[in-house]
């Protein structure tokens, strides 16, 4: 049993790679209890981007409303910053409406900074992007991986060098202040126990592991190939021919939307697009696994299945006790 002694309101997490089932599990959840429902997934923010980020449909909406979906144009950039402020928000108005706060999605740094804050880094310099963004255009990623293994190794070890999003603002970071990424990081392990809003809340955080990584694999395969049936590339389309989008918005390099944008430019075939896409959905889960493996007191479950709704509702209505 849960020891809810405390004043501290619970906050119940769902992490979990993509094509794993999350949805599917939040509407059964959502039937069976109060739960108020925040979507922590750095693509569905955007308006336009529905069938590639696997966003739920407006029927499933109508029933389970999600906050935090829907909030941002593609041509806006949004941080891990604005999701902890606007995820706050949200939970102090779920409670406030007498539900449960149920945060649910795959953008493990937006968990993160919800529950541990956030260094005091530098702002975004637009100057700076754009420099970045002129080497990665012209010589390419690894030099841009290349550069920032020099000011700042440890960052580079971490961060892969086909992660161009990660890689821009950590190499960023040290061009507009002179630290690294790194150097902010510890800072921010030190001040952990810095009370904010955030520490007003209990959370406890759920993780869906599957057991067999293959099983993964066939539901991103099937899922790319049913999202191009559903009309993604026409999605894509749209995006492209809007004169004030670029490949370089971290809208338009997210999973899928990247590979098609640059099959539309003509750079790579139907087929060369597809397989991309799937590699990089695979590769994009593996890290989340990894995130995954190294989260503090995180309860496992196998995926959608009724032991594991039942498991997290049980958890859950303990804490009430």
């Amino acid at each position: 049993m849960v020891n809810n002694s405390s004043s501290k309101s619970d906050i119940f997490c769902l992490l979990g790679p993509t094509a794993s089932g999350k949805t599917e599990m939040v509407v059964e959840l959502a039937s069976r209890y109060p739960f108020g429902i925040i979507n922590v997934d750095s693509a569905q923010i955007y308006r336009g981007m529905d069938i590639g980020t696997a966003k739920p449909d407006k029927s499933i909406l109508k029933t389970v409303p999600h906050s935090l979906l829907d909030i941002k144009d593609p041509s806006e950039v949004y941080s891990a910053s604005d999701f902890r402020s606007d995820a706050l928000k949200e939970i102090s108005m779920i409670i406030a409406a007498g539900k449960t706060p149920l945060l649910v999605g795959g953008t493990m740094l937006y968990f993160k900074v919800l529950r541990d804050g956030l260094a005091d880094m530098p702002h975004s310099d637009a100057k700076i992007r754009a420099e970045i963004e002129g080497i990665a255009v012209n010589l390419g990623w690894n030099e841009v991986h290349r550069q920032l293994s020099i000011v700042d190794p440890k960052s580079a070890d971490r961060i892969h060098p086909n992660d161009p999003q990660r890689l821009q603002r950590a190499l960023e970071v040290f061009l507009v202040s002179g630290r690294s990424l790194t150097e902010f990081h510890s800072e921010d392990e030190s001040n952990k126990n810095k009370k904010d809003q955030s520490s007003s809340f209990n959370f406890h955080f759920f993780g869906i592991q599957p057991g067999d990584r293959a099983v993964l694999h066939k539901r991103i395969a099937f899922r790319f190939n049913q999202m191009l049936e559903d009309g993604f590339v026409d999605e894509v389309r749209i995006l492209y021919q809007r004169e004030d989008l670029h490949e370089m918005l971290p809208a338009i390099k997210s999973v899928g939307y990247r590979q098609i944008w640059s099959h539309l430019a003509g750079e790579i075939d139907y087929k060369q697009m597809v397989e991309q896409s799937v590699v990089a959905t695979r590769r994009l889960a593996k890290r989340q696994l990894t995130w995954l493996r190294s989260w503090d007191n995180l309860r496992n479950l196998d995926g959608p299945s009724l032991k594991s709704f039942d498991t997290i509702l049980n958890y859950v209505e303990s804490t009430s006790i």
